[in-house]
């Protein structure tokens, strides 16, 4: 398993955005996103949002390197510079993401601070100018993930103004968090539940913008309901309940994709998984980075409070014979 690090690197150039799973702040990382990529193999995975900042100026490999199996993988940036981020497209695809994605649309206190994120809803020139910049330099898709509006701007009239503005600009893929953010009064978590979910605004987007590639995010978590959008956009985004309870989305996943008479089991995809670990734990990486993603698991299944424990309490020190003893009591 071959970490891409290097620059050049080719990236998948066919991209299916039918089933895509959110960029997550502190969830998203390359141990999640190689778990993942074992549970819905054709899904579209995205990266933690990095702040161009992060990449100019930190540490590239911590927040870039990524092993070439989690591909198809896109890149979330955060900024609102179009230098910055041409330059930050510039280096992700020499890495070999396969898309890089704008994020229009956190709320955070940290991302307001930068003049970033939910806050580009207002500036939509900004937007347009950074999406110039960055088509104008790399050749892979250039997507922006945004809300339907923020605080008491009008809602369709927010997110049309965006949206014909972007396009504009050369961006084709727009990811429609089917919510408002508020921000001033409501935290990211109440920003993801308590404005309400507004599908209808995204279909119509959809009818009126025929010609773009419409995909919706929020509040996606069954596959009665995953199943229905698909019917009015051209693909969802899932995000916690990805995370949380991978095993209750996998049917969505094999319908959308036709592969319902695969079998695949927890105890088939950790078995998949333990060589992932044994390679990263000989580089020096802790255990617990890699399980802390492995707790939803068995959500709902025989043996779940145990798996969770058994992970939860498992010492510093400890290797992969862990994951094998519960699996082996779990068996039995």
């Amino acid at each position: 398993m071959q970490a891409a690090n290097c620059p050049n690197k080719v990236a998948d150039t066919s991209i299916d955005r039918r089933f895509c799973i959110a960029p997550m702040m502190d969830w998203t990382d390359r141990h999640c996103r190689y778990l993942l990529r074992l549970i819905f193999p054709r899904a579209l995975l995205y990266t933690e949002m990095v702040t161009t900042g992060a990449i100019i100026f930190g540490d590239r490999q911590r927040f870039l390197a990524f092993d070439s199996f989690e591909h198809s993988l896109a890149l979330q940036l955060g900024g609102n510079d179009p230098k910055a981020m041409a330059e930050c497209a510039r280096i992700a695809e020499g890495y070999g993401y396969d898309e890089i994605n704008l994020n229009i649309g956190c709320p955070s206190d940290r991302v307001q601070s930068g003049a970033f994120g939910a806050c580009l809803m207002a500036e939509p020139e900004t937007v347009a100018a950074c999406v110039a910049a960055i088509k104008s330099t790399v050749g892979i898709p250039v997507t922006v993930k945004t809300r339907t509006g923020i605080d008491d701007l009008d809602e369709q009239e927010c997110l049309y103004r965006l949206i014909e503005m972007v396009a504009a600009a050369g961006c084709e893929t727009f990811i429609i968090h089917a919510r408002k953010a508020w921000l001033k009064g409501l935290s990211p978590k109440q920003n993801r539940e308590v404005p309400p979910l507004n599908y209808p605004l995204v279909r119509q987007l959809k009818q009126d913008f025929p010609a773009l590639e419409i995909v919706l995010n929020g509040g996606l978590k069954t596959e009665q309901s995953i199943v229905t959008q698909l019917q009015y956009v051209d693909g969802v985004m899932v995000g916690r309940e990805a995370y949380q309870n991978p095993f209750g989305l996998l049917g969505a996943y094999q319908k959308v994709f036709a592969e319902s008479n695969v079998p695949v089991g927890c105890t088939q995809i950790i078995s998949a998984y333990l060589p992932y670990i044994e390679q990263q734990l000989a580089q020096g990486v802790p255990l617990k980075q890699m399980t802390r993603h492995m707790l939803g698991l068995f959500k709902g299944m025989p043996g779940a409070r145990r798996w969770r424990r058994s992970l939860a309490e498992c010492s510093a020190e400890a290797g992969p014979e862990v994951i094998e003893d519960v699996l082996r009591c779990l068996n039995n």
